[in-house]
């Protein structure tokens, strides 16, 4: 009879656990979040606000931005009355984001797309020379260094890796890719050339001095190879997305990456890329011009127009987009061509 009713007690008291614990989650699961985004975006100088409908304690907030989740700790948060809780945004990267709220109960989740707050300015140019150039370079990667022009051609069976004059168009050095392969961007960097492939998902690095193969490497993230820069520690390395992926040149692996966003959408296609003066440049494929990029935060802060620049060279049926940007520090100059462009031009930037 004792046994029966210490029994009777300890079901008792189970039942008693089991339905406050499914209250406790019912109530959970019945509180509702309320925020300011309108369209699920929010501008990356505005305060996002989130609001319980119901008071919950012990709440632990993160953010998942890049496939990476941080703890946002109380100090980062404004707690008001109501419930409600303003979350700041301006140490972001831009980009789809998700604001994590965790409770003993489960959790709830804010999705959301950071935008820019400013426009892209919008730049013109001069030119200040013109050099000929074979018609038939269809260029996928440009970039001076040591003050001598090195450019990556594409195509299957034609792709290439060349070092040449820029200012007589003679070639010093070249090799050819076997024909598998559709060469994309390169880079330079403690002397070695690192080059990228469109589909094939490979890249190879060189020795400057006599173009030895000394590494291939694979992408593991990215879709595809398109534009590569360097800002002299990390490589930079765009894929025809809205992405441009962060690698390390020591392994090229991809470590991490940003997403490109104007003040409103974001932009895909960037194409050939170029570090100039702490920013991104990179074209963009079907577009004449250059987008300027912020590489902290991925926010496009200026667009180059070189819309009339394509009409100064030879028409012909093989002419394609603009494409190959590279910085001439001692000049202090932009070289800019296309595929299938007989000229290279030299040109400086003009607000």
């Amino acid at each position: 009879m004792i046994n029966s009713n210490k029994l009777l007690i300890f079901l008792f008291l189970l039942n008693v656990l089991l339905l406050e614990s499914c209250s406790e989650t019912s109530e959970w699961d019945n509180i509702s979040v309320i925020s300011n985004l309108t369209d699920k975006k929010i501008k990356i100088d505005d305060t996002l606000k989130i609001k319980l409908s119901k008071n919950s304690k012990n709440l632990v907030f993160a953010i998942k931005s890049n496939n990476q989740i941080k703890k946002i700790n109380p100090l980062d948060l404004n707690f008001e009355n109501n419930n409600q809780y303003n979350f700041l945004l301006n140490n972001l990267t831009l980009g789809k984001k998700e604001l994590i709220i965790k409770s003993s109960n489960g959790e709830k989740k804010v999705n959301f797309t950071l935008l820019n707050n400013v426009a892209p300015k919008i730049y013109n140019y001069e030119i200040i020379n013109e050099f000929s150039r074979s018609k038939n370079s269809y260029t996928q990667g440009l970039e001076f260094y040591n003050d001598t022009l090195y450019e990556s051609l594409g195509r299957y069976g034609q792709s290439k890796l060349v070092k040449v004059e820029f200012n007589t168009g003679k070639k010093l050095k070249e090799i050819k890719l076997p024909s598998e392969y559709f060469a994309e961007g390169i880079t330079i960097l403690n002397d070695k050339i690192f080059q990228l492939t469109w589909k094939e998902k490979v890249g190879f690095v060189y020795d400057i001095d006599n173009f030895n193969r000394i590494n291939t490497f694979e992408y593991k993230n990215s879709i595809e190879g398109w534009g590569i820069c360097n800002d002299g520690n990390k490589l930079y390395k765009s894929d025809g997305t809205d992405k441009i992926w962060i690698l390390n040149p020591e392994n090229q692996k991809e470590e991490s990456y940003i997403e490109i966003y104007t003040n409103k959408n974001k932009v895909v296609g960037l194409n050939e890329l170029e570090w100039i003066d702490g920013k991104i440049y990179a074209n963009r494929y079907l577009f004449d011009g250059i987008a300027i990029i912020n590489p902290k935060n991925g926010a496009i802060e200026g667009v180059i127009n070189l819309s009339s620049l394509k009409s100064r060279v030879t028409q012909h049926e093989k002419l394609d987009v603009i494409n190959g940007i590279a910085y001439n520090k001692k000049r202090n100059s932009i070289f800019v061509t296309g595929k299938m462009w007989d000229k290279l031009f030299e040109i400086r930037i003009k607000d």
